[in-house]
């Protein structure tokens, strides 16, 4: 589904991806882990389009189709999906109309309020969040745990082709990295969605299938290898 070779890519003048290779098949839950510093975030910034993540070569290719050359837009209609670690605040803006708003700007099909509030709830009930949820503002004075479970709301209504989840188990409790869990495990079971988690933990591993682990580090991967990987990063770090 992805594949990326040789990607080098600059921030403010400043090398960060030095000839980065990574592979991401169809259904795949690929962990990417490694030290603060290591590139994991520029990784997903530039996969997603952000135009202050300059790509000096390499190239970058979903479902066979040239990733450099979309915008952002594009990229999200074609169905990549990231998680931002902080969400914007949007003030006068309802969850239940942002929701709606992306679902019928992706989706073939278009949904009036109410045929999309009974998906909603749906999608609402795997997160074990209450309906009133949808009509705060989008995450208006939402606490880092309520921005997280927006985000994961956003990827059930979506189902995109694959999720990049940049560390969106930051911060949460036990119950909440469970849910987390299950949100992935079932997308992936429904749609086989991919998905590239950035994480700093193996936690979260625990209740997901993991296919592979890749360890970044200065700008490139340098290690892949399975879930025993992870447990081993946990004891000994990345000093090796």
């Amino acid at each position: 589904m992805l594949q990326i070779k040789n990607l080098q890519v600059s921030v403010e003048e400043k090398t960060i991806l030095q000839g980065l290779n990574l592979d991401v098949g169809d259904g795949e839950i690929h962990v990417l882990m490694g030290p603060n510093g290591s590139g994991k975030s520029t990784l997903a910034q530039t996969l997603m389009g952000n135009p202050s993540y300059i790509v000096k070569d390499g190239v970058a290719s979903f479902n066979g189709k040239n990733l450099l050359d979309m915008d952002p837009s594009q990229r999200s209609l074609e169905g990549i999906f990231l998680s931002f670690q902080y969400p914007s605040e949007v003030p006068g803006v309802k969850v239940e109309s942002f929701l709606r708003l992306i679902y019928n700007k992706h989706k073939p099909e278009k949904l009036s309020p109410i045929k999309f509030r009974q998906l909603l709830k749906e999608k609402l009930s795997l997160l074990k969040l209450d309906e009133s949820f949808t009509q705060r503002y989008l995450n208006d004075g939402f606490s880092g745990g309520e921005k997280k479970r927006m985000e994961m709301l956003q990827m059930l209504v979506l189902e995109p082709k694959l999720a990049i989840l940049d560390e969106i188990d930051s911060g949460l409790d036990v119950d909440a990295i469970k849910v987390l869990a299950k949100v992935i495990n079932y997308l992936k079971e429904k749609d086989e969605m991919s998905v590239l988690l950035i994480t700093h933990y193996s936690r979260i591993l625990k209740n997901i299938g993991v296919d592979k682990i890749s360890v970044m580090k200065r700008g490139a991967i340098v290690q892949d290898g399975g879930r025993d990987l992870a447990e081993e990063l946990e004891e000994h770090g990345y000093s090796n």
